[in-house]
C-alpha cells in the first residue's frame, strides 16, 4: 500500500478547483495514461476530479452510490448499490437484524431507481465504461464519515480494475490510515486532527449544483476529444 506524504499546501483550500489542481500535481506520475480514468462521486467530488482529469489528460467520469438502509432505521447502512449495478452488503448488520430476503430486494429496487435516475441525468445515453484492467482515480471533495468511499471502493473492486487510487483533499487523519489498506494508493494533503466537518477546510465550499456537474462532465468530454487543448 501507498500513502502520499509531504504536500506543501495551505491550511484552507480557496474552493473545489485549487483542492483539484494540488491533487493533479500530486498525481503526475499518471498523466498521459491510457488506462487511466478519473471516477469523481457526485456532486461534490466533480469540481476537484475535473482539474485532476484534465491535467493528467485522463478520461472524467461519475460514479454514482446510494446506500441501503435498513427498514424502518433508513440511517442505518446495511450495504450500498453503485453504478454498473454492483451491491455490497454489510452481512453482520443483515444476519444480526435477520433482514429478509424480501425486505433487501424492495430496498435495493428503491435505490436502483434513484441511482438510475441521477445516472441518466448526468451521463444520458452514455454507456458505463469498463473499468477491468483500468487504474481508476476515485475522488471526492472531502471524507467525513468515509462510508460512502468504503461503499465505492468496494464496489469498484468488482470491476476487477488494474489499481485502485483514492484521491481526496481533506481527511481525518484515523481514517485515512483504515481507507489505505483498502486502496492501492491514497493521496490526501490535508488531514487535520480535528476534522469538524470537510466545509471547514474550504474557504468557498458552496454546493455543487446539478447544472455544474453536467457542464463539468461535458467539458471534460470536449477536453478530452481535443487532446486537452482549450
Amino acid at each position: 500500500m501507498f500513502m502520499a506524504q509531504n504536500f506543501n499546501i495551505m491550511e484552507r483550500y480557496r474552493n473545489r478547483k485549487e483542492a483539484g489542481k494540488i491533487l493533479a500535481r500530486a498525481l503526475s506520475a499518471y498523466a498521459g495514461q491510457d488506462d487511466v480514468i478519473v471516477l469523481a462521486l457526485p456532486r461534490g467530488g466533480v469540481p476537484v476530479a475535473f482539474e485532476i482529469a484534465k491535467a493528467l489528460q485522463a478520461p472524467l467520469d461519475v460514479f454514482i452510490v446510494r446506500k441501503l438502509g435498513v427498514p424502518g432505521h433508513s440511517e442505518l447502512a446495511m450495504g450500498a448499490i453503485a453504478t454498473g449495478g454492483t451491491a455490497v452488503f454489510n452481512e453482520d448488520i443483515v444476519e444480526h437484524l435477520q433482514i429478509p430476503e424480501s425486505a433487501i430486494q424492495a430496498v435495493i429496487a428503491e435505490e436502483k431507481q434513484e441511482l438510475n435516475r441521477r445516472n441518466a441525468a448526468y451521463r444520458g445515453s452514455q454507456p458505463f465504461p469498463s473499468l477491468k484492467e483500468k487504474i481508476i482515480i476515485l475522488v471526492d471533495d472531502g471524507i467525513a464519515t468515509g462510508a460512502t468511499v468504503r461503499a465505492a471502493i468496494n464496489a469498484l473492486k468488482q470491476q476487477k480494475p488494474k489499481k485502485i487510487i483514492l484521491a481526496v483533499p481533506v481527511a481525518d487523519p484515523s481514517l485515512c490510515e483504515k481507507l489505505q489498506l483498502m486502496v492501492d494508493e491514497l493521496y490526501c494533503p490535508l488531514k487535520p486532527s480535528s476534522l469538524y466537518a470537510v466545509g471547514a477546510w474550504y474557504e468557498d465550499f458552496s454546493q455543487t449544483e446539478d447544472e455544474e456537474v453536467y457542464t463539468l462532465l461535458k467539458e471534460a468530454k470536449q477536453l478530452k476529444k481535443n487532446g486537452n487543448k482549450i
